[in-house]
């Protein structure tokens, strides 16, 4: 695993539906800040490559819940591919850790390749460590998600409150820094995911404007879902 000083923070995840969607939205709005690097729109468009060994540990570890867990993924915003950054997601209950580093493009092709790059000359620690890691655990890319997010935050607490629409898989690996490619949607019309994430404590006022005991809690997970239905006759790839 990748050792990084930064910490595990808690986080949230629920179904809802989109009469719950709006009006928790407008509460929300309500009470924090609307994150910087939203579009005009108030959304921004997150696409990321995930990665996973030759006998589907990562697949597998989220269909069993095993814990704690970590996963790979190269990601980029409004397919704009002049930052990317490669990502390392720890679990541990309802706890997460995210390790990152930028990469650059011909790393990021390499990776798409199915190839593991060497570092760059005068880069962090953590570059070279997560390359490590996944030449190591044999990782090679599997699938694309890609959704939209409307964010929202709250420095008291390091408080963020995600709402995640379109969820949307594809196999056209070869594609993913391309502006266009082929997307099969995962999640039912009408639903969308709503993320709750904070350090050491969520402020009364945000759990209880956001009516979150009212909420039925889930596991999640946008990268297995977009695995297992993202299939031809049945067969997962």
């Amino acid at each position: 695993m990748v050792k990084n000083a930064v910490k595990y923070r808690h986080e949230y995840k629920y179904v809802i539906d989109m009469m719950q969607k709006e009006l928790l939205q407008i509460y929300t709005a309500g009470i924090l800040q609307t994150d910087e690097h939203v579009e005009a729109n108030g959304e921004y468009l997150i696409r990321s490559l995930y990665f996973d060994s030759l006998d589907d540990n990562c697949y597998y570890e989220n269909e069993n819940g095993d814990d704690p867990r970590e996963k790979y993924r190269i990601r980029f915003y409004n397919c704009d591919s002049s930052r990317i950054s490669l990502e390392c997601k720890a679990k541990t209950r309802t706890m997460t850790r995210k390790t990152s580093c930028l990469i650059t493009r011909g790393q990021c092709e390499c990776f798409m390749d199915g190839m593991i790059p060497e570092p760059e000359r005068e880069v962090a620690s953590n570059q070279v460590a997560m390359f490590e890691q996944m030449r190591l655990k044999n990782l090679r890319p599997v699938v694309i998600v890609q959704y939209t997010r409307a964010p929202y935050i709250n420095p008291a607490g390091n408080v963020r409150v995600t709402y995640d629409d379109n969820i949307a898989s594809s196999n056209d690996i070869a594609g993913f820094l391309n502006r266009d490619i082929p997307l099969r949607s995962v999640l039912s019309t009408g639903h969308s995911i709503l993320e709750v994430k904070w350090d050491e404590f969520l402020p009364s006022y945000i759990k209880e404007q956001l009516n979150l005991d009212s909420l039925q809690w889930t596991s999640f997970s946008k990268y297995y879902l977009c695995r297992k239905y993202n299939c031809y006759g049945g067969v997962r790839v």
